[in-house]
């Protein structure tokens, strides 16, 4: 494999307005990912954004940013078009999708989440972490994946991801961990696909790969780094990168 790195970034968050470029520490949020993804030493990474002052901060920290055209819907739309920019030859068979808002994402996950696709068969792999009170199991905010470890198998198929606590009975529940690794040819299908039905109703756009047959694996990771959706969150990211 030889992957790369894309971090989406837009600045019109409806919770938190301009959230990539708020301060923590020394740096904007978005430098701070951008730091997480070069730590982890595992091909390229980029910046895919549609705002020159987006762009200007990652720059100036010495990283590369691209730009996009601002009516992309999803990041998912975003860092396709970025990958098109950036590597039109195709050397990049893996592109692995970080979201901009992650500021104290461990670097090892984004080796985990390469685990997946060590099986020829997946398309997708992502990351999951059990769930460890009831309030994130209800919280609809928290998406939960469907998969099951055997084992103690590190991978698991996922079969699928809802907003609420699923599935039913005794065993552990899994929250989704919003980091992807696409296999090229993958997410060039997947940003072709029209929206689905279950994709549309429980608002998750990984629904559209499952609904249109593309096999998705779950790498298990130690917890669940949160992400920075509100000012709170924010000032909970600045008291742990002081």
């Amino acid at each position: 494999m030889t992957p790369i790195i894309l971090i989406p970034a837009r600045m019109g968050s409806t919770r938190l307005p301009g959230k990539p470029l708020a301060m923590i520490s020394d740096a904007p949020m978005i430098v701070h990912v951008w730091r997480r993804a070069i730590e982890a030493g595992i091909g390229p990474v980029a910046v895919a954004c549609s705002e020159q002052a987006v762009a200007d901060a990652v720059h100036a920290a010495g990283g590369i940013a691209v730009m996009t055209d601002p009516a992309l819907p999803r990041g998912s739309d975003r860092i396709h078009a970025a990958l098109g920019a950036l590597d039109p030859e195709g050397r990049h068979d893996v592109v692995i999708n970080l979201q901009g808002d992650l500021p104290t994402l461990p670097p090892g996950l984004l080796q985990r989440v390469l685990l997946p696709l060590g099986d020829a068969a997946t398309d997708v792999g992502t990351l999951v972490a059990e769930i460890d009170s009831e309030a994130e199991a209800l919280a609809s905010s928290v998406v939960k994946c469907v998969c099951a470890f055997r084992d103690g198998a590190e991978v698991a198929p996922a079969l699928y991801f809802s907003r609420c606590a699923v599935p039913w009975g005794e065993g552990p529940l899994w929250h989704h961990i919003g980091v992807y690794a696409y296999r090229r040819a993958a997410l060039a299908r997947f940003v072709t696909l029209p929206e689905s039905p279950l994709e549309r109703r429980e608002s998750l756009e990984q629904l559209r790969l499952l609904e249109n047959g593309m096999r998705i694996g779950a790498a298990r990771a130690p917890f669940a780094p949160f992400g920075v959706d509100t000012p709170d969150d924010l000032e909970r990211a600045r008291g742990l990168l002081a």
